[in-house]
């Protein structure tokens, strides 16, 4: 029966969203290669995407945003929660009956003389037990297109909501394009999200930040296990283990580039390597043997473009030579994609509005222009992304841009203090985000515009993993971003992470020492291996120095934090912020 109700579910929820919305004509997605050829070729025609060089970038298109609509905006993104509480103050609130008027409201005829794309998808390997469905409704071919690539679209998805009989519900539409008219809402307890008057991709592809982290985080709370904000790596030591590692760090803080790092010259010919798992979302839970598994509920990357060349992510620029829809980025002469930073030698003729381009009026790219694209094309790209069981994780990384007070590394003494680490964290913001850029805001395990409810009990929730037979990764603190007085970086950064990494590998196996601090365990200089690493005195200072004072007021600061969330911050939390306050003043 449950098989029968699931696909009567869907098509009465079709039914009645066709009702609302009246589109001209609906289209089930099945996303094969004819259906897909058929979508290029309707934007093609309309302008909607620009062929880009076929000899340079083959099968590869350029689309051009609303200059208006080329960010996340959280200031319109909403939890509808029964409760105010449950949303917690890290959401925007509003009434699921209050949600739905004012939605409905927008959708109401919003599809006349358009077509509605119905597309049943799935985060995660089609076969994993840790994988989740959805289904979502669209009135854009792009998002279509852009889901095929980032999800498994289809035929097999939509077998595996007959079988399990249920799903998340995602319905968007362009709308207008007016700001004035834009909302996000999510609907946790329904599993039900609804977007409109934005095209741009977390926005718009609901699958990827609506779905794989704000809804997924409510379903992972109920269920047992984590959606985080996280990529996934695998480092292969020249023994031939790998050990699995993920990572949360804020947009354009160097996700991508660590998922798809390249060892430095002497690592490479001992034989390490690096492999790509996913490069931005991480669904974790706990195995038979108490250890935690993790899969990519993406099937692709949807990059930040700006910045990625040959020096900073050479996996990243192969990836993306073919088969790839790059959006709001400039153009050269002859039609190649262009972006800051690209360091190709070519010149942009043309800006991402479709101008001609002038330094003096705007840059060639915009600073949040994207890249979508297979993971499968990734050099790095590793097999086990497709392992129905998981990758077993051996350390889990926070980090953030922090120009001052933060080392380049330390080690959270146990799980408490590790999820005291990733809740307190802190980073400058970026373009990724509408509003100010280098702004210094907390943003726990890299989760405050993604978490589907209140945070203080997220943090109970991480804290609930530390049980008897459990056994939990290390927890680790990493900042590529720290300044000199002159302003510069001090880390080479890049393929140099490496080098931070393999000692916390190191840590996991229990063969690397460290120095003992109030806010954590520091590697000493002699720890990591510098070969080839040119540091001045002030960066092997800084990187691997302990600054009381400055720490005393950083943990009051995330005292006053923790407060914020009142008397449902978990009393073990600000226990261990007192233990490292009381540490810092001896």
């Amino acid at each position: 029966m449950a098989a029968r109700s699931a696909l009567d579910a869907l098509n009465d929820w079709v039914a009645s969203v066709a009702l609302l919305t009246r589109p001209a004509a609906i289209q089930w997605c099945d996303g094969s290669d004819s259906e897909n050829d058929a979508l290029i070729a309707k934007m093609q025609a309309d302008g909607t995407l620009l062929p880009l060089n076929p000899d340079t970038n083959p099968r590869s298109w350029l689309h051009r945003s609303h200059p208006d609509d080329v960010a996340r905006v959280e200031h319109l993104t909403f939890v509808c929660t029964p409760e105010q509480d449950d949303a917690g103050p890290n959401n925007h609130w509003m009434s699921p009956a209050d949600g739905h008027a004012q939605m409905d409201g927008l959708f109401d005829g919003c599809m006349a003389g358009r077509t509605m794309y119905v597309i049943p998808y799935c985060m995660g390997p089609i076969d994993s037990p840790l994988s989740r469905c959805g289904v979502e409704i669209t009135d854009s071919p792009y998002v279509v297109a852009n889901m095929r690539i980032m999800t498994r679209m289809g035929a097999a998805a939509l077998a595996r909501i007959e079988r399990e009989g249920t799903f998340v519900k995602g319905l968007h539409s362009t709308g207008e394009l007016d700001p004035n008219r834009r909302y996000i809402m999510h609907f946790p307890e329904e599993l039900t999200i609804k977007s409109y008057g934005s095209g741009y991709g977390g926005n718009a592809l609901l699958g990827k930040k609506c779905h794989a982290l704000r809804i997924a985080s409510h379903q992972a709370r109920k269920e047992g296990w984590l959606a985080e904000h996280m990529l996934i790596l695998g480092l292969e030591n020249p023994q031939g283990e790998t050990h699995y590692i993920a990572a949360a760090f804020p947009s354009a803080c160097g996700k991508t580039n660590l998922a798809m790092l390249i060892p430095p010259e002497g690592y490479r010919r001992d034989g390490w390597k690096v492999w790509t798992i996913g490069d931005d979302i991480c669904w974790m839970r706990p195995g038979a043997d108490g250890r935690l598994y993790a899969i990519n509920p993406e099937a692709g990357f949807f990059g930040v473009a700006p910045g990625t060349s040959e020096k900073s992510n050479p996996n990243a620029l192969a990836s993306i030579q073919s088969d790839t829809i790059f959006t709001n980025v400039g153009l050269t002469a002859d039609n190649q994609p262009w972006w800051e930073g690209i360091d190709n030698g070519q010149q942009p003729t043309t800006d991402w509005r479709g101008e001609p381009y002038d330094p003096a009026k705007r840059p060639a790219a915009h600073p949040n222009s994207r890249f979508t694209v297979s993971a499968k094309q990734c050099p790095s790209y590793s097999p086990m992304a497709e392992d129905a069981q998981g990758v077993p994780i051996s350390a889990i990384v926070f980090g953030g841009r922090r120009a001052s007070l933060v080392p380049l590394v330390f080690e959270a003494r146990d799980w408490t203090h590790g999820v005291l680490v990733g809740a307190a964290m802190g980073s400058e913001t970026t373009a990724a985000a509408t509003g100010a850029v280098g702004v210094m805001r907390r943003d726990p395990m890299a989760m405050k515009p993604f978490c589907g409810y209140n945070f203080a009990d997220y943090f109970a929730h991480w804290l609930s993993f530390d049980t008897e037979g459990a056994k939990l990764p290390k927890i680790f603190h990493v900042n590529w971003f720290r300044k000199g007085d002159d302003g510069k970086f001090l880390w080479p950064g890049f393929g140099d992470n490496l080098r931070v990494l393999e000692w916390m590998i190191k840590r996991v196996e229990g063969r690397a020492d460290a120095v003992e601090t109030p806010i954590g365990q520091l590697p000493a200089e002699s720890d990591l291996n510098l070969d080839g690493v040119d540091l001045s005195d002030e960066a092997r200072a800084r990187l691997f120095g302990y600054d009381r004072a400055g720490w005393q007021a950083e943990f009051a600061s995330i005292g006053d934090y923790l407060d914020e969330y009142g008397p449902r911050m978990p009393e073990a939390l600000k226990s261990e912020q007192q233990r490292i306050v009381t540490g810092i003043a001896k």
